[in-house]
């Protein structure tokens, strides 16, 4: 096999098998789709929160720089943050803050470019993004070594083959919520479990990564 050819199967294989679960999170992400949480803020959140951790395991590719695991599970605390917060300003959103996002949205619509940029700066893309990060963030222990073994032009495929990737992953993750079954469910008992399911991860982040040793060191 090529060298183009090994490094783009390697990154397929590498995304498919760190991005399972986020077929879920973006599930649920576009089923909360509604007058201002908009499908680009999904995608664009989850195109920035994989540019944060490419960053971070780019330290790999110029000779190693290894982040402990437990360090990387308090990534965990974003979407317990964020699943917190949801939970106590759940009745807190009034037909007036909707009615003026609503205006702003069809301000937006005239000008794409400040559309997209008022996209990129909103608190909407940010939280989306940090869910992706922290559910990602285990991502960056494969990563580094990955990029480690690669080659310039190997790892500029990879990259590439990685946001391609996430592309079809949202792609797939949208369509499934079209469905009319999927969506029902999503809509009608998705929105009172969202905040239940990101402290869950949050809490199986760091769980899994070991976190909770690092913060509650067993006594001897």
């Amino acid at each position: 096999m090529s060298r183009i050819g090994a490094a783009f199967t390697e990154g397929i294989i590498a995304f498919t098998a760190t991005n399972i679960d986020d077929i879920i999170i973006l599930l649920l992400f576009f089923s909360q789709i509604n007058v201002y949480f908009r499908r680009r803020h999904i995608v664009f959140g989850y195109y920035l929160g994989l540019t944060v951790i490419i960053l971070a395991s780019l330290p790999g590719y110029f000779g190693g720089l290894i982040v402990p695991r437990e360090w990387i599970g308090l990534l965990g605390l974003l979407p317990i943050a964020i699943g917190i917060k949801q939970l106590l300003s759940r009745e807190k959103e009034t037909p007036q803050v909707q009615a003026v996002t609503s205006e702003l949205e069809y301000d937006k619509s005239g000008n794409p470019i400040l559309s997209f940029l008022t996209s990129i700066l909103s608190p909407q893309t940010y939280k989306v993004a940090a869910v992706a990060v922290a559910n990602g963030g285990d991502n960056i222990s494969i990563y580094i070594p990955l990029f480690a073994g690669s080659q310039l032009a190997s790892l500029g495929i990879i990259i590439a083959v990685f946001f391609l990737m996430l592309g079809v992953w949202c792609a797939i993750a949208y369509l499934l919520t079209r469905q009319p079954t999927i969506a029902y469910m999503l809509t009608r008992y998705g929105q009172p479990l969202v905040p239940f399911v990101l402290i869950g991860l949050g809490l199986f982040i760091m769980y899994e990564r070991g976190t909770f040793n690092l913060l509650f060191p067993a006594q001897t």
